[in-house]
């Protein structure tokens, strides 16, 4: 009798396992396909501890550094870790999500988005949902979710837990073959993360940079700042955290000015590429794809270079071409060079035509 009862436990326990293992399958690959997607995923498939710096942040990330062109021209592996309009309190969650596959010598952190409050951008749940909707399961996507969705909406926070709850009609994607491959949300990204921009949208440029004086962030962004600072510190991890050159503000250079004021107390370095226009070499009127909100791929090209020439004077990478473990990035590189040519001609015909680009938000 008691043989019969554990055989049964033991039969109702293999089904449960083989029902969640299913179940989770199919969650990651009815999540909706598209370039967050796409690096969410690369990011997982990446071989253990090869990532020289993971950079985190919004959507000025995947489209301002080519990680290949970096690879190629100096053996660094940097992976963007990024989201459209990534709420800063994601930042300190998605370095623990890092460390559990990678042990990256510098965490790089974009800082457009502490401008904003967060008020208006949890507001809006696909800002959320760009982070916790790519994360695999785990505890720690729970905390993320806990932290990120508020705690007054709980019974919302069941379909941030199992996103299947919002995707389930998707089952189309079951269909296509690249969904497949994102069975155990390990699908290799050709460009490491890396998004091509072809078009053209032109801007004067500001005249803000290098401009003086403070502003204050918004209340809960510095907290969620200190306390990003306080856990990189207490974790002895090396960090930098940049501003990506853009079409900004006077005021919100001011805040950026508070921000470095802050990050330098807690003896962080903080790069504002707004003061190194020149340096940069950077066109508002050409390189940018959205009228000086994101680059185009001529304008990651430079701010690329500008980021490579610092991380080489201002830290001791290990440069690992020729490593058998970075084949992969090798593919990358070579990829990169044979769409970078088309690229740079279609920006060209573009700027020459007049031909401007349409954009929505991101």
């Amino acid at each position: 009798m008691r043989q019969g009862k554990a055989k049964t436990v033991m039969q109702i326990a293999a089904f449960i396992g083989i029902f969640v293992v299913l179940l989770v399958a199919v969650s990651y690959m009815v999540r909706t396909n598209g370039d967050v997607k796409d690096r969410f995923s690369g990011f997982y498939a990446e071989k253990d501890d090869t990532l020289d710096i993971v950079m985190i942040g919004s959507s000025p990330v995947f489209p301002y550094y080519a990680a290949p062109k970096l690879w190629g021209e100096t053996g660094i592996a940097m992976y963007p870790l990024s989201s459209n309009m990534q709420r800063p309190v994601a930042m300190k969650y998605l370095v623990q999500e890092t460390e559990k596959s990678q042990s990256p010598e510098l965490y790089i952190f974009e800082m457009r988005m502490f401008t904003i409050e967060d008020a208006g951008l949890s507001e809006n749940m696909a800002y959320t949902r760009g982070v916790t909707d790519n994360l695999k399961y785990s505890p720690l996507r729970c905390q993320t979710i806990r932290a990120m969705v508020p705690a007054e909406n709980e019974e919302g926070r069941i379909s941030f837990y199992l996103d299947i709850m919002k995707y389930h009609t998707n089952w189309k994607m079951l269909a296509l073959p690249s969904e497949w491959a994102n069975i155990t949300y390990h699908k290799p990204h050709p460009l490491k993360g890396y998004t091509f921009k072809d078009e053209v949208g032109p801007q004067p440029m500001p005249d803000c940079g290098n401009a003086g004086g403070v502003k204050e962030i918004p209340s809960e962004q510095e907290e969620y700042l200190r306390d990003l600072l306080d856990f990189l510190k207490e974790g002895q991890r090396d960090a930098l955290f940049v501003v990506s050159p853009y079409g900004e503000s006077l005021e919100e250079q001011q805040m950026f000015n508070y921000m470095e004021e802050i990050i330098s107390s807690y003896d962080y370095p903080f790069l504002n590429m707004n003061n190194y226009y020149e340096e940069i070499g950077i066109i508002f009127e050409e390189d940018f794809a959205d009228y000086g909100s994101h680059t185009n791929a001529v304008g990651a090209e430079k701010c690329t270079d500008f980021l490579k020439e610092y991380l080489l004077v201002n830290y001791d990478f290990m440069d690992k071409r020729g490593d058998k473990d970075y084949a992969s990035w090798d593919k990358s590189y070579t990829l990169w060079q044979e769409k970078i040519v088309p690229a740079r001609e279609t920006i060209q015909e573009r700027i020459i035509n007049e031909d401007y680009a349409v954009v929505g938000e991101e």
